[in-house]
């Protein structure tokens, strides 16, 4: 069975990947990311990055370019088009790396209805705090890239994800930021021949949220 996996990045992901190369009988031949003006929807990490990680996984990276607004039936036409050429190419599966929020999953389900592919939720109903120290001890290694100020401190911005950081965020806050606290940038993880170089440069304010400027 061949899958593509939805690709933003970040350490959710990275796992759901792993997961999905792992499952006997799966091969990914793939990732597919949105891009909004040169960046990656939702975190504002530049492209050049999803690349390099890309090339560190060994697989393609096909993009999925939208404008900026983006009306919602733009959206649609665009990916959907892109998801009717990974069709074409003998895909039968999205995988991605969502992990509790049902109203997220049921937008993917519904995105994806009459294109012949279908949803996958490798990591889905997971406790995230067990879930984050699997990550962890599985070696993903990744850096916050953005976050929400009225959910979890700007002073995060350019940390390393890790268990001394789980351990300082607020008690309300998930583990994982499932619930949009913050995004990560995956540097090293399983299946990467090699880490990823992010070097984070400063911060900015972006539509209310803090994110980081990176460099290699």
């Amino acid at each position: 069975m061949q899958v593509w996996m939805s690709w933003s990045g970040g350490k959710d992901g990275a796992l759901a990947l792993a997961t999905a190369r792992a499952t006997p009988g799966t091969t990914v031949a793939g990732l597919q990311t949105t891009v909004v003006a040169g960046e990656v929807s939702a975190s504002w990490v530049p492209r050049a990055f999803v690349e390099a990680q890309a090339a560190a996984l060994g697989l393609p990276l096909e993009t999925v370019e939208l404008p900026w607004p983006c009306p919602n039936d733009v959206y649609e036409q665009r990916t959907g088009a892109a998801w009717a050429e990974l069709r074409r190419r003998g895909a039968s599966e999205v995988v991605y790396g969502d992990l509790f929020l049902a109203d997220v999953r049921a937008y993917r389900e519904r995105a994806l209805a009459g294109t012949g592919l279908a949803a996958s939720f490798p990591l889905w109903g997971r406790p995230t705090a067990p879930l984050a120290t699997e990550m962890l001890d599985r070696g993903v290694r990744a850096v916050v890239v953005c976050v929400d100020p009225a959910r979890v401190p700007a002073t995060i911005v350019g940390r390393t994800w890790d268990a001394e950081l789980i351990a300082e965020l607020p008690a309300d806050v998930d583990p994982c930021g499932e619930n949009g606290e913050f995004h990560t940038l995956v540097t090293d993880g399983p299946g990467f021949a090699h880490p990823v170089p992010v070097r984070v440069t400063g911060t900015a304010e972006r539509d209310g949220f803090v994110t980081a400027v990176l460099g290699t």
